[in-house]
């Protein structure tokens, strides 16, 4: 007699589709329980590896924005739940965020990893302009908030006072709000360019 436990079956295409469907037909209710649920995992981790609550937050809204952004374009591939996705990307952001910092040691690449690395952009300048052209067409108050944000690094408590929101979760929303409007000016202006150059 075989008294080996089934595997589990891995995530279906369909649970892709069915959360694709939920965020669209009601994102504010998808999205929040994605949060209820994940966040508190997120916020463990950072904390645990040198970060702070509002690291915390920023880290999971940004993987929160890669699982909306590929759920909505159809091709998120999900082999596990929404939210070990989430965990899994928020992880993988946060290591980064400190290799960014200084805070991770680096890893020495041999000489044979080098060859094998991508050229460097040829005018990262242009891209960093072209980036701040898009940002400025945001208006003022969004332009504001993601400068100082990202540009300028002020915590979001700094960001919430100077705009004179109700509280850091408000600061927080409207940041993500700025920064979509930004991503879809940017894949706005990506189609058209690659339609221009298509014809």
């Amino acid at each position: 007699m075989n008294l080996v436990a089934p595997t589990p079956p891995a995530a279906r295409p369909a649970d892709a589709a069915a959360l694709r469907q939920a965020l669209l037909t009601d994102r504010t209710g998808t999205l929040t329980r994605l949060y209820q649920r994940t966040f508190p995992m997120v916020r463990r981790y950072v904390l645990a590896h040198g970060g702070t609550p509002a690291d915390a937050q920023d880290v999971f809204h940004d993987a929160l924005i890669v699982l909306y952004e590929k759920a909505v374009a159809d091709t998120l591939t999900l082999t596990a739940a929404p939210s070990t996705f989430l965990v899994a990307i928020s992880r993988n952001l946060w290591r980064r965020e400190l290799q960014r910092r200084g805070q991770a040691p680096l890893t020495e690449l041999t000489d044979e990893q080098a060859e094998h690395l991508p050229a460097e952009p040829e005018a990262p300048a242009e891209a960093a302009e072209s980036v701040l052209a898009y940002v400025a067409r945001l208006g003022e108050r969004c332009q504001s908030i993601l400068l100082s944000f990202y540009y300028f690094r002020q915590p979001l408590e700094q960001i919430a006072a100077a705009h004179q929101y109700r509280s850091v979760r408000s600061a927080t929303v409207q940041k993500f709000k700025c920064l979509e409007r930004l991503r879809q000016a940017v894949r706005t202006a990506w189609a058209e360019t690659a339609d221009v150059l298509t014809r």
